[in-house]
């Protein structure tokens, strides 16, 4: 008995505890993929078999039916799941892209560059963006507005701005970008649709998905920060004395070994924008809505129908997973594979 117990090498189990192992990693795998399978079943019912469950077992506790799916792609609910779908479709992933360009270069930026922007100049261009804005919301045409808060911000920050010295730094900058994630998006949500009203861009793709963008480029610096500072600086280094300029480095080195942050943060980014319920129900109506909205909308109109309900969160869920799928071979991958010979 004695040798279940122990271990043939230090990285090797023992059998029991190989066992054990199994047994823990089993159960918890069956947590976490259980509402999955729930969710199937569920739409595989009609509304009677979900009243008198719970039934398990498709052909064994009840039979099951295509009803719930027909009426959400072929029957009343189609219309609408197919333009919220294909709405989806392409503000998340366009959304998410470009918070990752944008965020994996200011990330890079913050972490080989030294910043010393004076707080003069940025309460100076807080003031003038105000004043801009409240310009528009007045009537005065958006154009007119920040222009003239463009030339009154670079008059005060040529005399008023040169004579306050103190200055911020990288970490300073970083943090009052995660700090943004901490505000609750409730708190903006009627400035920001009051903006876009003005500007006549409510109900577009145009405002998703600036607000998305500017909602997550926050947490793409933050992760991306971390993840290129990682990053040996002796490559960069290398690649500077061989004659390489900045944005050779920046493309040829630095990104390609930082696919797998990238990709990580893509897919995270691209979670929050795909299940985003609040700004998505105050800047679109009826051409722009996603699939959230819908999924609501099936919940209070019609009463928690949750055989298709489970349709449509199984349709909202699938390209996500599909897509974590197709890109884990690139989370895995090592940071410095090939990147440095001998």
């Amino acid at each position: 008995m004695k040798r279940w117990f122990q271990s043939k090498t230090y990285n090797t189990p023992s059998p029991v505890g190989k066992i054990l192992s199994y047994l823990i990693l089993g159960f918890w795998a069956l947590l976490i993929l259980f509402p999955l399978y729930w969710l199937i079943i569920t739409s595989l019912k009609i509304s009677s078999q979900v009243a008198e469950g719970p039934f398990y077992l498709p052909f064994v506790d009840f039979k099951p039916s295509l009803d719930a799916w027909k009426y959400i792609l072929v029957g009343d609910l189609s219309n609408d799941t197919l333009r919220t779908f294909k709405n989806t479709l392409i503000v998340a992933p366009t959304s998410a892209l470009l918070a990752l360009i944008l965020g994996s270069t200011a990330a890079y930026a913050l972490v080989r560059f030294e910043y010393r922007p004076r707080v003069s100049a940025i309460f100076t261009f807080i003031g003038c963006l105000a004043l801009g804005v409240a310009a528009i919301f007045l009537g005065v045409p958006w154009t007119i507005a920040l222009a003239v808060a463009a030339a009154v911000f670079i008059i005060l920050l040529q005399t008023i701005g040169r004579r306050f010295k103190r200055a911020l730094g990288n970490n300073d900058i970083a943090f009052w970008m995660i700090s943004q994630r901490m505000l609750p998006p409730i708190a903006v949500v009627i400035p920001i649709y009051i903006l876009f009203q003005r500007l006549h861009l409510l109900d577009t793709y145009t405002a998703l998905i600036i607000t998305y963008v500017t909602s997550n480029l926050p947490i793409v610096i933050w992760l991306m920060r971390d993840y290129v500072s990682t990053i040996p600086i002796e490559l960069e280094e290398c690649a500077a004395i061989d004659g390489a300029s900045r944005y050779r480095i920046f493309w040829s080195i630095v990104l390609p070994l930082a696919i797998p942050g990238l990709v990580a943060t893509f897919l995270f980014v691209l979670v929050f924008t795909w299940n985003e319920y609040l700004l998505a129900l105050f800047l679109s109506s009826a051409n722009s809505q996603t699939l959230p909205l819908v999924i609501a909308a099936q919940n209070a109109t019609r009463g928690p129908q949750w055989w298709n309900m489970s349709v449509l969160i199984l349709i909202m869920i699938v390209p996500v997973i599909v897509i974590a799928i197709v890109l884990e071979r690139y989370i895995t991958r090592g940071l410095l594979i090939g990147a440095v010979k001998g």
